[in-house]
């Protein structure tokens, strides 16, 4: 209703075009999912009816998106064709930068890994130009390696760390990128889209991970930040200003510790990783183990040794993840929450089963009853990689109804 005249307001009505639309990108992922399939197998496996699958299919062989494999013998009845994503229809190149490390993995267009370069300079890179020319030389070394050509590739992904429709404000991603994404789309000449890390991990996960089985997944990252990725309905939540998120700036403990975005109590500063070196030396004030790096390691390894102080910071650890969790829990209702950083590691395996007690017990009505609480296996690459396709995809025609906040 308006509020002024008390009339409907006009919903947008799906077209038979979103829905095919829609139906491509299933049908994409469960061959991506699946390695080899058929149309009936994709018609189960998808949900979706058999003509609906048998045209999506003609979609994608003619784009070249997907190819036939032959005649399958072994199956029930008449030989059936084979069919798989075509990974010879161009290459894909996920590109991180961070201070003055560059990384640019090279993916086939089924998402294979073909090559993978690091390389690192000499001090921080931060002016605009600079880092343009450092992220072309990257993309260049990563496409020799891979035997690829630029005229192969169709779309290249950049994960930055920190915010997306404004300058970043984390100090280990230059600014002046942000500001420059036309010029850096020029030096490449090629598709290029830009997205942050949690973002393109929930990504990943929608593409390669839970969100294949679920339709509501959080991807909760524990590192030395705190975020969440967040997929519904087969789309990664990225809100107004694409700040969606920002789980690690959620309110844990009222007037509680600085966080270092400025206010106190945020969930980040008690279960990032500093906040956990804070609760250790809370605990036990200049124990051998804060100045130590690969922490969370060693915090695990000292528990499970008897360590009295590291015994306690990791079950006071275990109950502010679990109730930083549960908030998660309340607001997006998951199926599905996957961790990654620390919690997908030794430390993780002792914090978890205490934290997800704390999160059923904690969780409204029954929201927690058949969560799955489990580690990540997915990576930002991977998920800047599957942006960068879906964007070919648009470009082709062949995705039409969701428009990609990714820059």
């Amino acid at each position: 209703m308006t509020e002024e005249s008390g009339a409907p307001m006009a919903v947008a009505r799906r077209t038979s075009r979103d829905i095919r639309s829609d139906s491509r990108l299933i049908v994409v992922r469960a061959l991506l999912a699946a390695g080899e399939s058929t149309r009936n197998a994709l018609a189960e496996d998808t949900g979706l009816s058999p003509a609906t699958v048998s045209a999506v299919v003609g979609d994608l062989l003619g784009s070249g998106v997907a190819a036939e494999t032959g005649l399958l013998s072994g199956t029930v009845g008449r030989p059936t064709t084979g069919l798989r994503l075509n990974p010879d229809r161009g290459r894909v190149v996920g590109v991180y930068v961070e201070d003055r490390f560059f990384q640019a993995t090279v993916f086939d267009a089924a998402l294979r890994r073909l090559a993978n370069v690091h390389v690192t300079a000499p001090g921080p890179v931060a002016a605009a130009d600079d880092v343009i020319d450092q992220i072309a030389c990257t993309l260049d070394t990563a496409l020799a390696e891979a035997g690829a050509r630029r005229e192969d590739v169709l779309g290249v992904g950049v994960l930055l760390p920190g915010g997306m429709q404004r300058p970043v404000k984390s100090a280990l991603a230059p600014d002046a990128i942000w500001l420059h994404l036309d010029r850096l789309r020029d030096r490449l000449g090629l598709p290029v889209v830009v997205d942050n890390p949690l973002k393109a991990i929930a990504a990943a996960e929608l593409w390669l991970g839970a969100g294949r089985r679920c339709s509501s997944v959080v991807v909760a990252n524990l590192g030395e930040g705190v975020g969440a990725g967040i997929v519904q309905d087969g789309a990664v939540v990225r809100g107004a200003t694409g700040a969606a998120g920002e789980w690690g700036h959620t309110l844990l403990v009222f007037d509680g510790r600085e966080c270092q975005c400025g206010r106190r109590g945020c969930a980040e500063a008690y279960v990032g990783v500093p906040g956990i070196r804070r609760t250790l030396a809370e605990t036990a004030p200049g124990h051998p183990l804060l100045p130590l790096p690969g922490f969370p390691a060693a915090l695990a390894a000292a528990a499970e040794a008897g360590d009295l102080a590291a015994v306690s910071t990791v079950e006071r650890t275990a109950h502010y993840l679990g109730a930083a969790l549960a908030d998660l829990v309340a607001i997006v209702n998951p199926e599905v929450i996957a961790l990654t950083g620390w919690a997908a590691g030794e430390l993780g395996a002792l914090v978890l089963p205490v934290a997800e007690r704390r999160v059923r017990d904690d969780a409204p009505g029954d929201a927690a009853a058949d969560l799955v609480i489990e580690p990540s296996h997915s990576s930002g690459m991977e998920g800047i990689a599957a942006i960068a396709l879906e964007r070919f995809m648009r470009d082709a025609g062949l995705v039409t109804t969701r428009v990609l906040p990714a820059l």
